[in-house]
């Protein structure tokens, strides 16, 4: 390799150094020093020898210049950039814990929890959540992340999409508007909000309350499945193509797959429409009501 080439080489490995943002994983930038060793080999001809005569890694090279003298130069490694990862200033270093797999589809991975039990380890993943910086074009526009809120032995887990203003001014799901018709649904089906567990797709609020795109369902998903893997609800009910996306991972609509049950894990799933969807299509409020009665019937209860 001459010099030129060799040159060519370091500057395009620094340059890849400078795309990755290396301040992000603790590397500094290029020394002033190395940029000046290149632009000077760039006057000094290289004429590189025969290398299978030097060692492994090192090859002869004859130095053009006013004092002519033999130099080894190593050929350049192969270089392991690592992955640039964002964490927020001070957070301490945490191990995430991995998401448990079932042993079947029908079935939970972890062992029943006692309330006692369910408590820390919800308030880990919690405390997991507010550190979660995957989402850029979410992190710096969220207040406060939304984790989840009801009985921590819930019989029937509610799942929707994302927070919106209110729940993100509040730290709670399902306060606003659509929050206040969630809650006639569950009086109507002789329930409380404090006998279920109401938890969204997403743990943040996606600017101007937008949908979610697919990565950002992606990178919560794995918060959703261990809260839901401590909490083992006998019923799901997914309000919305977004929590049908992240649960079933699946984009048929709604109304493909409303109007019969799904599973996950040991849980019977309901799909049916968003309550916000309802604010805007008064009509569709009867399809809501038949999959309520259709799980009610399945736990046996009169309505």
């Amino acid at each position: 390799m001459d010099s030129a080439q060799l040159a060519k080489t370091l500057t395009q490995v620094m340059e890849n150094y400078r795309r990755l943002g290396l301040q992000h994983v603790g590397c500094a930038e290029p020394s002033e020093d190395l940029l000046a060793a290149v632009d000077q080999m760039n006057s000094v001809s290289i004429d590189v020898q025969d290398a299978s005569a030097a060692p492994s890694g090192v090859s002869n090279a004859s130095v053009t210049g006013t004092d002519r003298k033999t130099t080894s130069i190593a050929a350049p490694s192969a270089v392991a950039v690592p992955s640039a990862v964002a964490v927020p200033a001070g957070a301490p270093s945490r191990a995430v814990a991995p998401i448990p797999q079932s042993a079947s589809p029908g079935t939970w991975a972890l062992p029943v929890l006692d309330t006692a039990e369910r408590t820390p380890q919800l308030a880990e993943i919690s405390a997991r959540v507010q550190l979660c910086r995957a989402c850029n074009d979410i992190v710096g526009y969220r207040q406060q992340t939304v984790f989840g809120v009801g009985t921590l032995r819930p019989k029937i887990c509610f799942m929707g999409e994302a927070p919106g203003a209110d729940e993100d001014r509040q730290g709670e799901p399902f306060v606003g508007k659509a929050g206040q018709l969630l809650t006639r649904i569950i009086k109507a089906m002789k329930l409380e909000r404090e006998q279920v567990y109401i938890l969204n797709a997403l743990k943040c609020r996606p600017p101007q309350n937008r949908t979610p795109v697919p990565d950002e369902i992606s990178n919560c998903r794995g918060y959703v499945e261990s809260q839901l893997e401590i909490l083992q609800p006998e019923y799901l009910v997914c309000l919305g193509a977004v929590a049908v996306q992240s649960l079933l991972q699946t984009k048929q609509p709604v109304g493909r797959l409303r109007g019969r049950f799904h599973s996950y894990k040991g849980a019977r799933v309901v799909v049916t429409y968003h309550p916000s969807y309802l604010l805007r299509n008064a009509d569709a409020k009867r399809f809501v009501w038949d999959d309520m009665k259709m799980l009610l019937k399945d736990m046996g209860i009169e309505v």
